[in-house]
């Protein structure tokens, strides 16, 4: 029987020149991955507080929303807990940052490694969330879909990013 963990957050698409701003992913189903900034609301938090916080949390720049995007999910197998999937919404918000890039303060629920300035065609299903692979096609295209993207097979990446890889940059 599936049984679905429910994950909403909020997520900041920052595009200049042709990058994109990620985070190298720390746990989760996307563990290992490059991910947006952004993630879950604090209590009595609003969704524009929440990204806004999330990204200066993630990245250590501030983000200033142009926009909401659109809302869209997912869902893929994930074993956690007494979870056999995940269905992940997510809304996305336009946004530029200022601001340098620095290493996120590490504590409890920050799934946070570091951040950089990726170049959208380095960014690959084999590389990125769900939610990085939807960014870009948005950048590429200025669509998303409606319908639920259902990925029924996941690779849990145990393996981090490559040695060489200077994270900031």
């Amino acid at each position: 029987m599936l049984n679905y963990h429910r994950a909403f957050g909020v997520y900041a698409v920052i595009y200049k020149e042709s990058d994109l701003l990620v985070i190298h992913k720390g746990s989760g189903p996307y563990i290992n991955r490059y991910d947006l900034p952004g993630g879950s609301l604090e209590s009595g938090e609003g969704l524009l507080e929440a990204v806004v916080r999330e990204t200066k949390e993630e990245t250590g720049m501030t983000a200033a929303v142009k926009k909401q995007i659109r809302v869209i999910d997912f869902k893929l197998p994930w074993q956690w807990k007494d979870f056999t999937h995940v269905h992940h919404t997510a809304v996305f918000y336009a946004a530029e940052a200022t601001g340098e890039l620095h290493i996120p303060e590490q504590f409890t629920g920050q799934d946070a490694r570091r951040a950089e300035w990726v170049s959208i065609h380095n960014l690959s299903i084999k590389n990125s969330s769900p939610l990085v692979m939807q960014a870009v096609k948005l950048l590429l295209s200025s669509e998303l879909p409606l319908e639920t993207i259902v990925y029924s097979e996941w690779e849990i990446k145990e393996e981090s990013f490559q040695e060489g890889d200077q994270g900031i940059r």
